[in-house]
């Protein structure tokens, strides 16, 4: 399984439904479609979406530098 990290390709918003896909072998769409579905369900989806997004790195890049 793959780091928990918000990729830099790939995102819509935050990146937070594309991390989660990747950590659990799932789409990205598909994250999203069940993240908009839990949003009509009553609870803290929203606030938990905005706490992963403040709190998950975002994913590095492999850029070297030049010196």
């Amino acid at each position: 399984m793959s780091a928990l990290a918000r990729p830099r390709d790939g995102r819509m918003i935050g990146g937070v439904c594309a991390a989660l896909a990747r950590r659990f072998g799932t789409s990205a769409g598909t994250m999203r479609v069940v993240f908009l579905v839990s949003c009509l369900l009553p609870g803290p989806q929203f606030l938990l979406y905005l706490a992963l997004w403040i709190l998950l790195p975002s994913e590095r890049t492999s850029a070297t530098t030049a010196w």
